[in-house]
């Protein structure tokens, strides 16, 4: 799956489970500051995320602890999108 592809998968759960503007959620928009999202809420955007990934992919969850910005999961996402 391409950068692009994950991009608007996010983009989609964000707006429909998160309830956030598609507008606002751009590669540079911040998780906290923009979207509004806490630590617990990026859990469960990745966790959402898991069902685009091929069965039985597994990743370390510290990882997400760096991620800042949409472009940052995106780009954190890459190698376990298959």
């Amino acid at each position: 799956m391409s950068k692009d592809e994950i991009f608007e998968k996010l983009k989609g759960i964000l707006a429909s489970e998160f309830e956030i503007d598609e507008a606002s959620v751009t590669p540079d928009a911040l998780l906290g500051d923009d979207l509004d999202l806490d630590s617990i809420d990026s859990i469960d955007l990745i966790q959402k995320m898991k069902e685009f990934m091929p069965a039985g992919t597994k990743f370390d969850p510290a990882i997400f602890k760096t991620v800042k910005t949409v472009q940052d999961v995106v780009d954190v996402l890459v190698p376990y999108m298959g």
